[in-house]
């Protein structure tokens, strides 16, 4: 037999079948169920975390890439924009970025009825924009259509959260009434003056998960929102860009800042919502390193189920010293037993993991409640990195403490191994 094959097979011969020479022997094969069931769970624990984590971080950021893009670029002094045309056509020539789209956003407020028929008003966020430049809020439409062109009637279609057409009490083909206060702030005084009233169409309703959002902002068209808010031919708010990398954000956003100078800003995606991308951060950090400790527990688990092996096997032990078996064999033969025990619980663990991963896709049976984390359901991605990783370093961690009941194994001494245990 060649060199290694006969510790590989009387290892396995202990995997497949555990039985032991005396009455303990059942419980010697329930510890060793337990020992592949640690690596099993402590592998699908973190894989699991891994792929909660990953999808959570990957969705969260679709969601704000959808509604501020990889990179904005604003007045630094809180004025619109002015030569918006020539500064969108210098920032489409950069290299990394794919596509501009211009927007005016403004505070405002809209009025509906409630339930109750009582008239209700509420602040909010007007955005105007391309309808061809909001492909996620279209994505996101629950109801109706993101249509922002008049209806036949003449009304600008205008498109609003869920949550907000539930409070204001209106539905597709409302006719809703909202209210510039632009010129009422930019006058310092509201005596005497009055604010701008328009009537539009409610022509979508959409809902994407994240219910501060969804409240905070609804959609007009950029042109009318221009006449509307009396901004100037060439002015906008804010130019949104798109890059080829959402990692090259914070570089360009740096580039564009120093090149065009005041009074254009530019910030990443990652500063403008930078506390949420903290969170997700800090997530990602602290679970992963939380979770392995399940791996080392299994560690330690094996180095008990050896010990107790040892135990029971010091009979056969003595008998193969015996009879010319080396203790660098017997070493081998428990480092090999550990080997397999890791790799046998992290293929379990595996499985594990892509069955909670094909049901919780299909059926999201892990619900969130999408006031805390933005979606109603815990999101899964999957990375063949996390999958060759993490069962590497579980079978790693199982072969390092299968040494320590190796050693002992190895400095059994035959005669009294066999004595003792005849």
């Amino acid at each position: 037999m060649a060199r290694g094959s006969f510790e590989r097979f009387v290892a396995l011969r202990y995997i497949r079948g555990v039985r032991g020479v005396r009455r303990s022997s059942g419980f010697l094969r329930f510890v060793m169920v337990v020992a592949v069931g640690g690596v099993a769970v402590g592998t699908s624990a973190l894989l699991l975390a891994l792929m909660i984590v990953r999808g959570f971080g990957s969705e969260i950021e679709t969601k704000l890439v959808g509604f501020g893009q990889h990179v904005q670029v604003t007045s630094y002094v809180g004025e619109p924009l002015a030569d918006a045309s020539d500064l969108e056509e210098r920032l489409s020539q950069l290299d990394q970025v794919i596509d501009v789209n211009p927007a005016i956003v403004e505070f405002g407020l809209i009025r509906g009825r409630d339930e109750s028929g009582a008239t209700g008003i509420e602040g909010l966020m007007i955005w105007g924009t391309k309808t061809s430049s909001q492909s996620f809020i279209s994505e996101s439409i629950r109801a109706g259509e993101f249509r922002l062109a008049p209806d036949s009637t003449g009304y600008a279609g205008l498109v609003l959260g869920s949550r907000l057409a539930e409070r204001l009490g209106v539905s597709i083909g409302s006719r809703t009434t909202v209210f510039s206060t632009r010129g009422l702030r930019e006058g310092g005084s509201a005596l005497g003056s009055r604010p701008r009233v328009r009537q539009f169409n409610v022509a979508g309703i959409y809902d994407t998960g994240f219910p501060d959002f969804d409240e905070q902002f609804a959609y007009i068209d950029l042109d009318v929102a221009r006449e509307f808010f009396q901004y100037g031919a060439e002015e906008i708010t804010r130019l949104d860009l798109m890059l080829s990398n959402i990692d090259e954000s914070s570089q360009v956003a740096e580039e564009i800042s120093f090149s065009f100078g005041p009074p254009v800003f530019a910030r990443s995606i990652y500063q403008v919502f930078g506390s949420l991308f903290a969170w997700i951060d800090l997530q990602r950090s602290i679970i992963p390193l939380l979770i392995s400790v399940l791996i080392v527990v299994a560690a330690f688990n094996i180095i008990g189920v050896l010990l107790l092996l040892i135990l029971d096997k010091s009979r056969e032990i003595g008998i193969l010293l015996a009879v010319g078996a080396s203790r660098l064999s017997i070493r081998s033969l428990y480092v090999w037993l550990g080997a397999f025990i890791g790799t046998l619980g992290a293929a379990v663990g595996i499985l594990l993991a892509l069955a909670f991963a094909f049901v919780q896709i299909r059926f999201g049976v892990i619900p969130l409640p999408p006031e805390a984390y933005f979606i109603d359901h815990a999101p899964v991605e999957l990375q063949i990195v996390d999958f060759v990783v993490v069962p590497a370093v579980a079978i790693v961690l199982c072969t390092a403490a299968a040494y320590f009941p190796a050693r002992s194994a190895a400095g059994i001494e035959p005669l009294r191994s066999i004595r003792f245990s005849a």
